[in-house]
């Protein structure tokens, strides 16, 4: 019964990389991460909801997920310290918003590092094609 938890914890923490991952390709997108001090920001935001949509579905799948995992942390680290600069806002409301997303990206960090070590686990294509699931570190 608890490698089921295991699918749709996949499932629900991939989602906001994977539905996150279409606004890195807008205008907007763009505008506000030069205005956060992004350099290169029509070159890189891009590049970074790549990163995220293909971290986000390969952890989905169970597909390579340690490469996923891989993906999300080079993602996260960078975004987290840049575009969640808390220390910088001195506005009080705007600050509390700001603790808030470096937080969760925090924690998705966290989970990136679990998916890291872990790999994928039981139901996923990793161990349906014969990669490696150390069920030992999952009892």
């Amino acid at each position: 019964m608890k490698h089921w938890v295991i699918l749709p914890g996949r499932i629900f923490y991939s989602l906001i990389f994977i539905v996150a991952s279409f606004n890195h390709f807008s205008t907007k997108t763009v505008a506000y991460a030069a205005s956060h001090g992004v350099p290169m920001a029509s070159l890189l935001v891009p590049l970074s909801g790549v990163l995220a949509l293909l971290g986000g579905i390969s952890i989905l799948l169970g597909y390579k997920a340690r490469w996923g995992a891989g993906m999300l942390i080079v993602f996260l680290i960078p975004v987290t310290i840049v575009m969640h600069n808390f220390w910088t806002v001195s506005d009080p409301f705007g600050h509390e918003i700001e603790i808030t997303m470096f937080l969760k990206n925090l924690s998705m960090l966290g989970g990136a590092l679990e998916v890291l070590y872990y790999g994928a686990g039981p139901l996923s294509l990793d161990s349906l094609w014969g990669g490696r699931v150390d069920s030992d570190k999952l009892a």
